[in-house]
């Protein structure tokens, strides 16, 4: 092919894949939506009655089961606490929500998973339910979904009255990891702001926890032989039998005020098992403190570090200008430089172009520059092979207005392209500036002997 008529892209040479090997796919598949890639579900050809990890649709699914997560953390302790509900109104709540995790556990069989020593997309179903079954996930998925109390009151015909089937329902909580993973993943979701999601992670933590404690807090104190020695019976005689929303109000006010360490000393600790209660509380209380300010600190520090790093530059600038006396215009011309420096980061992206291999950073150069090299005058009638090869080469630079760019009787050692702006060539006759007539022309010979580089002017 001629250079007349060849594409003025470079020649890209690309892995080729096999239509019997989908591997790559897969592992494509497995890497990308987390960070926002929409995959063609058409592309992956799995058995028949396998489902994609990241089906569309599959994906939904587990979403709709994180709402029903959210709703099982919040259940079991205040089933725990509060038994008439557990055996009253949110029974059939319950069985409900229990119901759409044990056709999950169903579907699980059915979902493929990625190899991950491989990292191939494995969709034979019998490798699939071995590696379901022989895990703790099959195990703690059924314990978790069972409805024992309906079972018993199935087989005796009877309601049970005892705490047991309240603490093998905190069995529920194991569903927690669903919601993990879906931070996780979003955290990683460039549709996602990190910060919000981090933020809503947190207030999720911190709201359990309040529950829980509240909730494991008057459990304790409907277990107390006597009613008037707890920390909710020196207050409210007979609670036992006042509304379930009226003691789970107080409890997690105490909850709030403990975690807060405001202790207002209204609600308090009347009995050896709740000072016990109090201390372990108190003490994961430091650490879960410890985490939210470390999360809340980075996350702030994050948002703002380009700004840290602006000021610390700029007031090294200033320290060093006035330590060593460096006249006025050209510290102005320094503080110019770096402020446009910060503010063209995110177009330049050097630490990001650093990374990419080179086939990938001369194609940017092609799509960022050629048109630029092919309308400068000095390269009119040239081959695009040459053009192709210097456009490899070129650089952005932004200059901000009145800064110097090449001294005179200074050795050149790039040539510039003016993409946008303009510049002036200045000479000294009797001490005093003057701009040289058609600098526009007289720069572009100047630099003819330099390397190929562009620049902007601000």
């Amino acid at each position: 092919m001629s250079s007349e008529t060849r594409s003025p892209l470079p020649l890209l040479l690309r892995r080729h894949t096999s239509s019997e090997s989908k591997n790559l796919a897969t592992v494509s598949s497995s890497l990308l939506p987390a960070f926002g890639t929409v995959i063609d579900e058409g592309y992956l050809q799995l058995k028949k009655y396998t489902i994609a990890p990241y089906d569309r649709r599959y994906r939904w699914w587990q979403t709709f089961l994180v709402i029903l997560v959210i709703y099982s953390a919040w259940a079991s302790p205040f089933e725990l606490a509060f038994k008439k509900v557990a055996t009253g109104s949110l029974m059939p709540v319950d069985l409900t929500v229990d119901a759409f995790f044990a056709a999950d556990i169903i579907l699980t069989f059915f979902v493929a998973y990625l190899d991950k020593s491989t990292y191939l997309l494995v969709d034979d179903h019998k490798k699939i339910a071995i590696r379901y079954a022989t895990k703790l996930w099959l195990p703690m998925d059924i314990a978790s979904t069972l409805p024992f109390q309906s079972m018993y009151r199935v087989i005796t015909g009877k309601m049970h009255q005892g705490d047991i089937f309240g603490f093998l329902n905190l069995l529920r909580l194991w569903r927690l990891r669903r919601v993990s993973e879906l931070f996780t993943r979003l955290e990683k979701d460039t549709r996602f702001s990190y910060f919000w999601t981090r933020y809503c992670k947190l207030i999720c933590v911190t709201l359990f926890a309040v529950h829980s404690a509240g909730c494991f807090y008057y459990w304790l104190a409907i277990h107390h032989k006597t009613s008037k020695k707890t920390w909710i019976g020196a207050q409210i005689t007979d609670f036992e039998h006042r509304s379930i929303w009226l003691g789970y109000t107080y409890s997690i006010y105490w909850s709030i005020v403990t975690l807060t360490t405001v202790g207002y000393g209204d609600l308090h600790a009347e009995n050896t098992g709740e000072k016990v209660f109090n201390i372990l509380y108190m003490l994961f209380n430091i650490g879960l403190t410890a985490y939210l300010i470390g999360n809340m600190t980075n996350l702030i520090v994050h948002s703002a570090i380009r700004t840290f790093a602006m000021r610390d530059a700029i007031n090294e600038i200033l320290r060093y200008a006035s330590k060593n006396r460096l006249p006025e215009g050209l510290k102005e011309q320094m503080l110019a430089h770096m402020q446009l420096k910060f503010k063209t980061a995110e177009l330049q992206q050097e630490e990001v172009l650093e990374d990419l291999p080179k086939a990938i950073r001369s194609s940017i150069a092609q799509h960022l520059f050629h048109k630029t090299v092919e309308k400068a005058y000095l390269f009119k009638g040239i081959s695009d092979d040459l053009v192709t090869q210097l456009v490899s080469e070129i650089k952005a630079e932004y200059f901000p207005p009145k800064v110097d760019i090449i001294l005179q009787n200074e050795i050149p050692t790039d040539f510039y392209i003016i993409a946008a702006g303009a510049m002036d060539v200045l000479i000294y006759k009797n001490g005093t500036e003057q701009v040289c007539l058609n600098s526009f022309l007289f720069r572009q010979r100047a630099f003819l002997s330099s390397i190929l580089y562009i620049s902007k002017q601000g």
